[in-house]
């Protein structure tokens, strides 16, 4: 099922209603209010990078595809309550029009009958921050704006949740995924959603446009269905750094730079230090920068990881990713268990 056409249920025995979106040449029609997609979200600016972003948690089934909204060079959208998804993708072209976050947000909740049930925060690329939470939204609700950032949720154990969200925000050191989380962790230990968890999702962009619209997107993560979706949260941004010390690694071998590639992969192994694959282009790397010795123990230990490294090796001489030396490969070999 796709966010293109998606019927929302949760348990709530107080409503009755669904939601039911369709995603029709650009544009997103919510045929009717429904039932709330109750939640704590974050929408913030890092004033060091320009990097936007949304952070989300729900009792919801996989909130990733309906909160958070975010367009590099353009800015950021959290849409919640009785969710109106179009406040996202149309948000999101005002803004790349032109208009101010302040400006777009007043401008859709004028022409949206059912304003008094949403809750939506909107920052653009410019810092510009707007948030609204309606008069209908469940208790208890309420956003609270800062320089850069906004937080709100609904259905809330009780009001301190927000001002909760915000201190942790401000108070946080790191970048912006770090801060944000912080953000979602400080929502839930100050209680959080009446009814529990459920969903998590945090996605960031850069704060400028570029060409390659396939790297303007820096983190997009989701956790859809956890009794812990904060914690499991935290823990696939772990993994997404360490994967990206293995990208680097990976571009550095693209431009036969060893030395930059062996630190990135021992990055990442030092992260993760029973990550087969880690482990592996470690050693394959100290192979390349003629450190063999060192290379050895780690190849034996990625091969007890996951014995498929060892079948892998005689195949990548032939794409200059370890030195086309049978005697070499034997030694290599010899570290796994059929040479021993």
């Amino acid at each position: 099922m796709t966010p293109q056409s998606r019927r929302f249920v949760i348990t709530a025995s107080c409503l009755a209603a669904a939601i039911h979106t369709s995603i029709t040449a650009g544009s997103v029609h919510v045929e009717s209010p429904g039932r709330p997609v109750t939640t704590y979200s974050i929408v913030a600016r890092d004033a060091k990078t320009g990097h936007m972003g949304v952070a989300v948690q729900s009792h919801w089934f996989s909130v990733g595809p309906i909160v958070p909204w975010a367009r590099a060079g353009v800015g950021a959208v959290a849409t919640q309550s009785f969710v109106r998804i179009d406040y996202g993708p149309e948000g999101l072209a005002l803004m790349e029009s032109g208009v101010p976050a302040p400006d777009a947000l007043a401008k859709l909740l004028a022409t949206d009958e059912g304003r008094e049930v949403r809750q939506v925060a909107m920052i653009d690329s410019a810092g510009r921050v707007a948030s609204h939470t309606g008069a209908r939204c469940i208790q208890a609700a309420g956003n609270q704006m800062g320089p850069g950032y906004s937080v709100q949720a609904n259905l809330m154990i009780d009001v301190g949740v927000v001002p909760a969200m915000a201190k942790a925000y401000e108070t946080t050191q790191g970048d912006l995924a770090e801060r944000m989380l912080a953000a979602l962790q400080a929502a839930q230990n100050a209680g959080g959603d009446i009814r529990g968890k459920q969903s998590a999702a945090i996605l960031i962009v850069k704060g400028d446009k570029t060409p390659t619209p396939w790297k303007d997107v820096v983190m997009e993560l989701r956790v859809e269905d956890h009794p812990e979706p904060i914690v499991e949260l935290k823990s696939l941004v772990h993994i997404w750094r360490a994967y990206e010390h293995m990208n680097a690694g990976d571009l550095a071998v693209e431009h036969d730079d060893m030395p930059g590639a062996m630190k990135h992969y021992a990055a990442a192994e030092e992260m993760f230090p029973d990550m087969a694959e880690f482990v592996f282009w470690h050693a394959a790397t100290l192979v390349q920068n003629n450190r063999l010795e060192e290379a050895l123990p780690l190849f034996g230990r990625a091969f007890r990881l996951e014995p498929g490294w060892y079948l892998l090796v005689p195949r990548l001489p032939a794409s200059d990713l370890l030195p086309d030396d049978p005697e070499t490969i034997r030694r290599i070999l010899a570290a796994g268990p059929a040479g021993r």
